[in-house]
């Protein structure tokens, strides 16, 4: 499975730790930045490049999924759902994780560098990484009502 992570430099520690543990357990990291470190930086610089890349892969039925990382994640988080095809959610633990995957088909992950320390992350991260989508039709309509305002703009019914 391929992984596009992007950061600010608030999540630049858990960016690095998380793309050296994601390497050795097989995924396909593709490290989105920043590279250096500046207090200054603009997060959608990097998360939406990222999200982009999720979103036009997952359209030619590649299985990718995407992590973004700030102080808090909820910039970040924000900036990858305006993404059209990305459904971005903030987790703040490892069940969160699982039900974004599990209940709402997300394909990235949004999470805060300054809000958990590194296991912690790492086990929310895994969790979001190895949940699978339920399928289950009532999360399928609900998504799909999504998608369709996505699309259309028109609340369905």
């Amino acid at each position: 499975m391929r992984v596009h992570i992007a950061t600010d430099h608030a999540g630049m520690e858990l960016s690095a730790h998380l793309v050296k543990h994601l390497t050795e357990l097989g995924y396909e990291v593709i490290d989105h930045g920043p590279t250096d470190y500046d207090a200054e930086d603009d997060y959608p610089d990097f998360v939406l490049p990222a999200a982009e890349a999720v979103a036009a892969e997952r359209a030619e039925g590649q299985d990718s999924l995407g992590i973004v990382l700030g102080g808090s994640g909820n910039g970040e988080q924000i900036a990858a759902n305006k993404v059209r095809g990305i459904r971005a959610a903030l987790a703040w633990n490892r069940e969160t994780a699982q039900l974004a995957r599990e209940h709402n088909d997300a394909n990235v992950l949004g999470l805060g560098g300054r809000q958990h320390g590194l296991p912690e992350a790492t086990a929310i991260t895994e969790a979001f990484l190895t949940a699978q989508w339920s399928e289950a039709e009532r999360h399928a309509r609900r998504i799909g009502k999504i998608s369709q305002y996505e699309s259309t703009g028109a609340i369905g019914a």
